[in-house]
């Protein structure tokens, strides 16, 4: 039975300590511990959970399989990195690090290693939205010609290391990928600290031009009292309309209007499924090392676009 803990148990970590120990009383794992630089935080979750708590995460290293990174961005580096180079399979939160060349550190270290990346970008474990992907791949919406996102909602203080282009965009523009089966290759942003106290980005605006030709629309923030996250999407036969939280999906065309039969499922549940059974079987993730580097190269020239106010092209 695969060896499980989490690292980081704030409000991301202890969903996933919630489902680890869900699947641990199903007999699916064993659900070793939570590491927590605040062990009374740690000892919290743990209790909660029935399992051990760690103050530090080296005391995880030689005990767990895998592991789900839930720290800081800023810290996602140097945690993956000791569990990998400790031949431990992993799946960190999203997005996968801080900078381009940290995600690529990590990409190395794991393919070195031979141990399983795992990015988390929950949202392609929506039910919606593989719905809305077997719809595209039917040929219901025809070619795709623009897609539009919205992901807004209240202040979040405890996040203070990045903005709202990498913390939330991020699951838009890998969703937007995974969709249009298109990688960006050029982004034009508008963003602006408006009232955040650590002044990171907390507005964004953001254009998408796709190298298959569609165009994608973000907007972005933590400025606004309801939260709503939602993604509409033209074609050249029909429109879909999405919506991540109520998980319903609507297709249009000129003659018919289809609401799809949906059975809501909890998208982090199937995540942590799929990245333990990609864990024992040695298969590849859906959301690997390169679709995480591409969400984060996105979003990281969308803030160089919103510095420079111009349009910037990806590699």
């Amino acid at each position: 039975m695969l060896r499980v803990g989490v690292v980081g148990v704030g409000n991301m970590g202890y969903h996933h300590a919630r489902i680890y120990s869900e699947m641990a009383r199903e007999g699916k794992v064993e659900f070793v511990g939570v590491a927590d630089a605040n062990l009374e935080r740690a000892k919290e979750v743990a209790s909660q959970f029935k399992t051990k708590a760690f103050g530090d995460y080296m005391g995880l290293v030689e005990k767990v399989d895998a592991v789900s990174i839930a720290v800081p961005t800023s810290l996602h580096r140097e945690v993956a990195l000791e569990f990998i180079e400790n031949g431990v399979s992993v799946l960190v939160e999203k997005p996968i690090a801080e900078s381009i060349e940290n995600a690529q550190e990590i990409m190395r270290a794991a393919k070195k290693n031979n141990v399983t990346l795992m990015v988390g970008h929950v949202e392609r474990f929506n039910p919606a939205v593989l719905k809305l992907k077997e719809a595209i791949s039917q040929g219901l919406l025809g070619e795709i010609v623009t897609m539009n996102a919205k992901r807004v909602g209240p202040m979040v203080v405890r996040i203070a290391d990045v903005g709202v282009i990498i913390d939330l965009a991020v699951h838009d523009i890998d969703v937007m990928s995974f969709l249009a089966d298109s990688r960006v290759k050029e982004v034009y942003a508008k963003a602006r600290n408006v009232k955040h106290p650590a002044k990171v980005d907390d507005y964004a605006l953001i254009l998408l031009g796709f190298d298959k030709g569609m165009d994608g629309v973000i907007e972005t923030n933590r400025l606004t009292p309801h939260k709503t996250r939602t993604l509409n999407i033209v074609g050249t036969k029909g429109i879909a309309y999405l919506d991540y939280i109520n998980q319903s999906l609507v297709v249009y065309d000129e003659e018919w209007v289809k609401e799809a039969k949906i059975q809501k499922q909890e998208p982090l549940r199937n995540e942590l499924e799929h990245f333990i059974k990609c864990v024992e079987e040695k298969k590849v993730p859906l959301v690997g090392g390169e679709d995480g580097l591409h969400a984060l190269e996105v979003a990281v020239k969308a803030l160089e676009s919103a510095g420079r106010d111009e349009v910037v092209k990806l590699r």
